[in-house]
């Protein structure tokens, strides 16, 4: 493609000459003597490869290079960077040969400046993709490959070394690529990672990366000279070595190396790499963490499992005794080894008793044991919560006299309907009622109650309170009294029996029903857990 020139001067006879030199010398020439013919020149050809301009249009528009012609003479000493566009001045009248110089000149240094933006454009885009690849996995092994295969292509370089140090932050990773058939690395560093730690965090303190222009005449640091040992082994020319680091010390160290030509590595591109390593470093820190997430939580699911496993072992091996130890005790008390005397009968009643607590216990294991219980299904029906706490009092009441303890129900007239699980729900209130009963001293009271209200959306609900005078919670462990298998210090220092499933099924059970379970208790005064339910009708 021809290179074009556009001059314009208001002497004719400079305009003619300026325009014959550039002729002769292969350029496309076309000429303006004013203003007016000038700019429609620029319109015509905006890409033109040159404009010589007399002084008296340095004004004029053009994204084009100026050579600008000035006069001396009278006085014009200012430089050409004060013009907008010009790019270099020549005093009038130019000699031919420095005219064709100086236009060649610039449209070289032009070129040269357009290739370097277009060469730092493409690199842009290509790292941009291995920062884009490199944030797509959390896999350290992929981030590893995906650094050294990406600069690898990018600067067609012959070897690329990427290799973490020992750090707890990141996992042990050597990862490498080669060109030309190049045998690989079969070590990764060899014996020298020590001092590749060494110079990877004198690096990352300073900001900066070490660049080897030629390795035959290289000054290199004392501290260095194992490495220096190590690439020599590789017979490189040229070779640029990065840091990758986090908050204050390095975490590994990249290699780029070319074995044959030299290289220069442009600050531009050095701030490149630096900006993809320290996605690497991110990239790392965060794979490390979420491949520990993710084990740890391998390994409490296997925990998991096998506790589910273990209490359904036991649950299966207590039933079996326990249910022909009740057998045998309804049979004794049915009369059918003979008459007992009234002593033997209150040592029957203890065990009869006892006998119920284990079972109730084994239930309760077994339910929380099932690998579905979370996911259980409800036989929801509408069912009346009063009526149910009328059933659950009378049953639980001969439990209270026999332990002096008061319980009283309080029922709101209003009975409107839940959607519930009415043998779920049972054991809900079952649990409150006799959690209530257990932990309230001889003397104490407890009240059963519901009234109609609002949950905290403002929908209808069924307000259920159980209130005691008990022993009472610990404020600082109340958030914890859902938790299952935790039981309160009190209650554990106090010898009371239980096996810290009671509240946490309940409150299951609760949540399963769109409902809500809290409690409010003061330590030696007593407790008080509400439940809400939605109700479903008038």
């Amino acid at each position: 493609m021809p290179r074009t020139a556009i001059i314009a001067d208001h002497d004719a006879g400079r305009l003619a000459s300026v325009g014959a030199v550039l002729s002769s010398a292969g350029y496309a020439v076309a000429s303006a003597s004013d203003q007016q013919a000038l700019a429609k020149l620029l319109a015509d050809q905006p890409d033109a490869s040159i404009v010589v301009l007399d002084q008296s249009f340095a004004e004029a528009a053009t994204t084009s290079p100026i050579l600008l012609l000035v006069d001396l003479a009278n006085g014009v000493k200012t430089a050409p960077g004060n013009w907008h566009g010009v790019a270099d001045f020549i005093v009038k009248p130019p000699s031919p040969e420095e005219l064709v110089f100086r236009a060649d000149s610039i449209i070289r240094s032009v070129a040269a400046r357009s290739e370097a933006r277009h060469h730092a454009e493409r690199l842009r885009e290509r790292l941009r993709d291995v920062s884009a690849a490199i944030r797509t996995t959390n896999d350290p092994r992929l981030i590893a490959d995906h650094v050294v295969n990406g600069f690898g292509k990018t600067f067609e370089a012959d070897r690329v070394l990427f290799t973490t140090f020992e750090d707890q932050r990141v996992p042990r990773i050597t990862a490498q690529w080669t060109r030309r058939n190049l045998p690989p690395l079969t070590e990764g560093l060899e014996g020298s990672e020590a001092a590749a730690h060494r110079l990877a965090d004198r690096l990352w303190a300073e900001g900066d990366v070490l660049i080897v222009d030629d390795h035959s005449n290289h000054e290199w640091d004392g501290d260095d000279l194992e490495l220096r040992d190590w690439m020599s082994g590789m017979n490189p020319r040229t070779s640029a070595l990065i840091p990758v680091g986090e908050g204050n010390s390095s975490l590994g160290l990249i290699w780029i190396t070319q074995l044959d030509s030299p290289r220069f590595w442009s600050r531009t591109e050095i701030s490149m790499i630096q900006h993809v390593a320290g996605n690497v470093a991110y990239g790392l820190i965060q794979g490390h963490l979420i491949s520990g997430q993710q084990q740890v939580l391998r390994q409490l699911q296997q925990l998991d499992q096998a506790k589910t496993d273990f209490l359904a072992t036991v649950n299966h091996e207590l039933r079996t005794p326990l249910t022909s130890i009740t057998a045998y005790l309804d049979m004794i008390r049915d009369g059918s080894g003979g008459k007992l005397p009234d002593e033997v009968n209150r040592m029957l009643d203890i065990i009869v008793r006892n006998s119920e607590r284990l079972r109730r216990l084994i239930e309760d294991m077994l339910a929380v044991s099932k690998p579905d219980y979370e996911a259980t299904g409800l036989h929801l029906a509408p069912s009346r919560v009063g009526h149910t706490l009328r059933i659950i009092t009378a049953a639980l009441r001969p439990l209270a006299e026999q332990r002096q303890v008061d319980i009283s129900l309080d029922l709101d007239r209003r009975d409107p309907d839940v959607m519930a699980d009415e043998v779920q729900l049972e054991q809900v209130f079952t649990n409150l009622v006799s959690n209530a009963i257990k932990f309230t001293p001889r003397g104490g009271k407890i009240s059963v109650g519901n009234t109609y209200g609002d949950d905290d959306d403002g929908n209808p609900c069924v307000i259920v309170q159980v209130t005691d005078t008990g022993v009472g919670v610990p404020e600082d462990e109340i958030p914890h009294l859902f938790t299952r298998f935790y039981r309160a210090s009190n209650a554990t220092s106090g010898a009371v029996p239980g096996s810290g499933l009671g509240l946490a099924i309940a409150h299951d059970i609760v949540d399963r029903h769109k409902g809500t379970m809290d409690v409010r208790s003061k330590l030696g005064e007593g407790t008080t857990i509400e439940v809400r339910l939605p109700v479903t009708g008038p």
